[in-house]
């Protein structure tokens, strides 16, 4: 056990609130790195005394510009200190911080911040500063547009826009008046108090504000602690959107717990430059990223020497057959070590390299089942996937597996803290001190959402002999066909993104009397294909049309249907002639896809398999 893992109950070392651990580590680490930023190519470093002196200039800044508490404030843009400063501000304020989805088009921008009641945002650029005033006759509630980078904005002849230097400079004269001011501030939040909403992309209807506490945080991170040690010597690259509460774990609620360091990307197109710079030792990823860098890794080695793609089917193979070994049951021999560490040295420490995780002893994932393939083949180079499984209603995770642990598919037991039960048709139901406030403004979706004390998750679930848990598909995604026969799609589908040429796959089948499947190629692994082959195509549509294009991913499903039963095959599928946009909301902001939208969307293309 770490020593921070024998100090979680704590209370006098653990302060009850965010804000509070923010005061704790200025104190406690002073000059050490708590922050990294690469800026024109530099990284540039903030010691905890200055992250504990940026929020609170900011939140002294905010309140002088006529933040109350309980007043709502909303964040728009990629991932920053700033974007930091500005949650624990607005927290340390009494208010409630909102996150905003950057890549969200301007109509879903006014949903949230409307929703919300934000009376300011804090704007990253231009970019996102445009979307605002674009709606800001739906936001009646608005003042202030508070900018990180005034870049372009110079001639903005607005009185609502307020450089965020600015409001830093208001905050630090409020310290030269009353020094203890922001003190007071961190002093009076309370474990009760809401912090942060956390509006949840849903796949059906518009998203919801789901309310959590400092209580509700705390609660998460000593459940955490008593699992998955970290330590003050970590270092995480924050790339996940900070609005999604996966992020927020990762690089607010943890970091400030643990002490460790966070590291912002320059861009979001450079964070594979910034993994192999910094080396991450804790990363976590929702299952499109794993399969992304799995995919690049095939057919990265289909433009290897031919020496190297032998050294890699005879390692991958070798580690696959030992693997598959253990899970059926047998203890790790001597020999296995032998193999691996041999493995590790002419291959797996190469790859764990490119991808810029070498140094990696924690990596997750989670948002969304997974492949059990690719699970296995992250184990076979030496990076075993923990699974975690939970939602936003119970602050992000509620159940752990250890990426070593020999259940692969999995997300393991419960926290200590939560209660957990199925219901009688397989819904996973949560309770305990992790289940959010509600949801804002919607008490009958929060009464739906927690019955007698329980979150109903609409996730199912299944339990092994030894208590693990395994989700299957959400409740309502549950597939009938005309015969009757219960499919959940979810494990179809992740089987079929398992190809590295395909990138999204829709299984269709309710009251239907055989599955079919809506497929979006992988642009970059097929566009290679078809050029390595003289194919020649300009578009995404014209590649997607082709007929060897057609062929190559019949290939991939006919491999795809060997792992199911015959009833569970995909009989019939069709290309995409264009890739799924959050724009056009056939996506969430998460890249989970909605189904319901698909169907209706794409009706046409459906009913012409069912026709043939």
């Amino acid at each position: 056990m770490t020593e921070l893992a024998e100090r979680v109950d704590n209370a006098a070392d653990f302060p009850p609130t965010l804000p509070g651990l923010l005061a704790r580590n200025a104190a406690r680490y002073g000059d050490r790195i708590g922050l990294r930023e690469k800026d024109l190519g530099i990284w540039q470093e903030v010691s905890w005394k200055e992250y504990y002196a940026h929020v609170g200039r900011f939140c002294l800044g905010i309140r002088r510009l006529g933040l109350k508490r309980g007043d709502r404030l909303a964040i728009l843009g990629d991932n920053c200190p700033e974007w930091i400063y500005a949650d624990l501000a607005a927290q340390a304020a009494g208010a409630i911080a909102v996150g905003v989805y950057p890549t969200n088009p301007a109509n879903q921008v006014a949903y949230v911040v409307g929703h919300s009641d934000a009376v300011m945002v804090v704007a990253k650029d231009q970019e996102q500063t445009d979307k605002i005033l674009d709606v800001r006759d739906q936001l009646p509630k608005l003042t202030k547009i508070i900018v990180v980078d005034m870049k372009g904005l110079r001639k903005y002849r607005d009185p609502m826009i307020v450089p965020f230097s600015e409001v830093e400079e208001l905050g630090g004269k409020e310290l030269e008046r009353n020094p203890a001011a922001f003190e007071e501030l961190v002093s009076a939040t309370r474990s009760d108090d809401v912090a942060l909403m956390v509006y949840t992309s849903g796949t059906t209807g518009p998203p919801k504000g789901a309310m959590l506490t400092h209580g509700n945080i705390m609660t998460l991170c000593r459940s955490f602690e008593r699992v998955v040690p970290t330590s003050e010597s970590d270092q995480v690259v924050s790339y996940l959107p900070l609005c999604h509460v996966a992020e927020r774990i990762m690089s607010v609620f943890l970091a400030l717990y643990a002490g460790y360091t966070v590291n912002f990307a320059e861009s979001v197109a450079t964070v594979q430059e910034s993994l192999y710079e910094i080396s991450p030792t804790l990363f976590v990823g929702v299952p499109r990223i794993w399969e992304k860098m799995y995919a690049a890794i095939m057919i990265n080695m289909k433009d290897a020497s031919r020496f190297k793609r032998w050294m890699f089917k005879l390692w991958i193979g070798l580690g696959r057959r030992t693997l598959e070994r253990r899970l059926q049951g047998n203890g790790k021999r001597l020999s296995d070590r032998l193999l691996f560490y041999l493995g590790y040295l002419c291959v797996y420490r190469q790859i764990l390299d490119k991808l810029g995780l070498l140094r990696t002893r924690l990596a997750m994932s989670g948002a969304a089942p997974i492949s059990p393939e690719v699970l296995k083949f992250y184990r076979v180079i030496g990076l075993p996937i923990a699974q975690v499984y939970g939602q936003t209603e119970v602050t992000g995770v509620s159940h752990y597996q250890p990426g070593e642990d020999m259940n692969i598919g999995s997300v393991g037991h419960p926290f200590a803290e939560v209660d957990f039960r199925l219901a009688e048709d397989g819904e996973i139901m949560l309770r305990g001190p992790s289940v959010f406030a509600g949801y804002y403004k919607d008490d009958e979706a929060t009464k739906r959402t927690v019955r007698d004390g329980w979150l109903y998750t609409g996730d199912v679930g299944e339990l092994d002999e030894q208590g693990y848990l395994y989700i299957t598909d959400r409740k309502k995604d549950i597939l009938i066909t005309s015969g009757g026969k219960n499919i959940a799609p979810s494990e179809i589908e992740n089987r079929l993104k398992f190809s590295p040429y395909i990138n999204e796959a829709i299984v269709v089948g309710d009251g239907r009397p055989f599955l079919t499947a809506l497929i979006q190629i992988e642009y970059d692994t097929v566009g290679k294909w078809a050029m390595d082959r003289g194919i020649a195509f300009t578009t995404f549509k014209s590649l997607a049309g082709t007929r060897e294009v057609f062929e190559l991913i019949e290939k991939e499903v006919a491999e795809a249907n060997r792992d199911f039963a015959k009833v569970e095959t995909i009989k019939k599928f069709t290309l995409l002639d264009k890739e799924l946009d959050h724009d056009d909301d056939e996506v969430t902001a998460t890249m989970k896809v909605r189904r319901s939208t698909i169907e209706k969307k794409f009706k046409d293309l459906i009913e012409a398999m069912y026709r043939k």
